[in-house]
């Protein structure tokens, strides 16, 4: 037998088709390359997003209000001038000396008085105990390591007083006018201050000093 002769013409018609469906299924098992995403709807360029923390306070911060108890138009108490008969003995045969300094009322005429300067525990304890005179323009001041609402009190403290009390600044916060003799009551003015100075009573009065003036210190 002769073997049998495909002519070329003719395989190349048959085979074609095949080639082609070949072809497009392996291009169908190809993957897939995934598109981008379109942006968020969050994001928005065209606003730059502000950090957070340097939002800025619509409020502006209040300063702190001091503290000063006002000077009536009379005086809460009134006392008998001198010294109170019953005071009682020194319990020291020789008081302490003290340094000496001076403080002066601008806002009062520049009236100028002098002090004495109590800056240790044991002459702030005494202070003007046991003291039957105290001359007019004289006083004691008592000087303090902090501030705080100081409270005073009249034992065996035998001449009435006006206690100013001074703020770091030197601005009398409060007065205590006319303090009464041997008295343990206790007095304050509600302030914090630094410093309390004692005067005779009436004294403040009797110059125009109030709370709220400033006083000047020289020599403390």
């Amino acid at each position: 037998m002769r073997p049998l002769r495909i002519r070329r013409s003719h395989l190349s018609i048959a085979v074609l088709p095949a080639l082609f469906a070949a072809a497009v299924a392996i291009a169908g098992c190809e993957p897939r390359v995934e598109e981008p995403l379109p942006p968020a709807r969050s994001e928005n360029p065209s606003r730059p997003i502000t950090p957070a923390g340097t939002a800025k306070s619509t409020q502006a911060a209040s300063k702190p209000t001091r503290c000063i108890k006002p000077t009536p138009d009379k005086p809460a108490r009134t006392v008998p001038p001198g010294p109170n008969p019953a005071c009682p003995p020194d319990d020291l045969a020789e008081p302490p000396k003290l340094r000496t300094g001076s403080v002066v009322f601008p806002d009062a005429g520049g009236k100028e008085i002098t002090v004495e300067i109590v800056d240790t525990e044991k002459t702030k304890a005494r202070g003007l105990m046991y003291r039957k005179e105290m001359p007019e323009n004289h006083g004691m001041i008592f000087i303090f390591d902090r501030r705080k609402n100081h409270t005073f009190w009249m034992h065996n403290t035998c001449i009435p007083l006006d206690m100013l009390f001074i703020d770091d600044d030197g601005v009398i916060v409060g007065i205590e006018e006319n303090t009464p003799t041997l008295d343990d009551s206790t007095f304050q003015v509600g302030c914090p201050s630094r410093n309390v100075l004692e005067v005779n009573a009436g004294f403040t009065r009797k110059h125009g000093i109030k709370a709220g003036q400033r006083i000047e210190y020289r020599g403390i």
